[in-house]
């Protein structure tokens, strides 16, 4: 035993990148110590008293009850309100930012100029930009120079397309590169416009993208915290993470619970429906066979 233990420990000094029997349990570690605060907050959105700490016993109370009290979720205004808005801000985000995004990926994947690095670097400011830098600097703008917008939906809108526009632009410009331009040359060299050649091949193909950049720009735009606070016009247009903020710095009611285990579970179902649509589409399509298909067709 004391001849294999120093010899272990060299094994594992001299080749770091070996099989750990520790990683593993780190990991779990880390993902309980992640999970389990945030399954309490979902448990306790259905105890069916005020108690934060000692269960009660299972209600819908705090979604769908107090009618007269307006206490829940569906009968509070102010959080009735304030999903409604996040939902609001996430589709119309959702809808804008990624056409945008797919445009601005396409030109500067196919743009060969003098200043396409700069435009490339310029496409990376908001990823690495503090969510508070951005915050201020939209406010700023908006305050200032664009003042004819009123404070509200609208400048969280423009605010929250602003910051996703780059995520589309890196997801789409990945699948690109990775697609390459020899479809495209294929399928004008057979006679396609350029147009076309984008529309019957190249789309398909970038699908998958698509679909990526739609889910993470909704679960974006409905977490988003910073920009929806910097940008807020009034009561109407609280946001869920501006709600949970205000009310967690009081007493907060389990209502709160109940309107944050509403917002998980509408992120986490917009990105199981990306996944599904995904794994759909790849069957339907067959992934880049249905490329090689569409210019095979426009041969014909």
């Amino acid at each position: 035993m004391t001849s294999t233990s120093p010899s272990r420990v060299r094994s594992a000094i001299s080749n770091p990148w070996g099989k750990s029997r520790m990683l593993p349990l780190v990991t779990l570690l880390y993902v309980l110590w992640s999970i389990i605060p945030v399954g309490i907050a979902v448990l306790f959105s259905f105890n069916s008293g005020r108690s934060r700490s000692t269960w009660q016993g299972f209600s819908t109370r705090w979604y769908v009850g107090d009618p007269a009290a307006a206490e829940s979720v569906l009968y509070d205004p102010s959080l009735r309100f304030a999903l409604n808005q996040s939902l609001k801000l996430a589709i119309l985000t959702m809808l804008v930012a990624t056409p945008i995004g797919v445009a601005l990926a396409l030109g500067l994947a196919r743009w060969r100029g003098r200043g396409v690095k700069a435009s490339n670097l310029l496409m990376l400011i908001p990823l690495v930009t503090p969510e508070i830098v951005m915050g201020v600097a939209l406010f700023l703008v908006f305050a200032e120079v664009y003042d004819f917008v009123p404070f509200g939906t609208w400048t969280q809108f423009l605010g929250h397309v602003t910051f996703s526009i780059s995520f589309v632009v890196i997801i789409v410009r990945g699948r690109l590169f990775a697609i390459g331009r020899d479809y495209e040359e294929a399928a004008m060299d057979l006679g396609a416009s350029q147009f076309e050649a984008m529309r019957r091949v190249l789309l398909p193909l970038l699908a998958p993208a698509l679909l990526a950049s739609l889910a993470i720009v909704f679960a974006i735009s409905i977490d988003d915290f910073v920009i929806s606070q910097f940008l807020i016009g009034g009561a109407e247009s609280v946001t869920i993470p501006v709600q949970l903020y205000s009310g967690a710095r009081l007493a907060p009611p389990p209502s709160l619970n109940a309107l944050a285990t509403i917002l998980m579970v509408v992120t986490i179902g917009a990105i199981v429906v990306a996944g599904l649509l995904f794994r759909a589409l790849n069957k339907r399509s067959g992934g880049e066979g249905s490329a090689i298909e569409s210019v095979a067709g426009l041969e014909m």
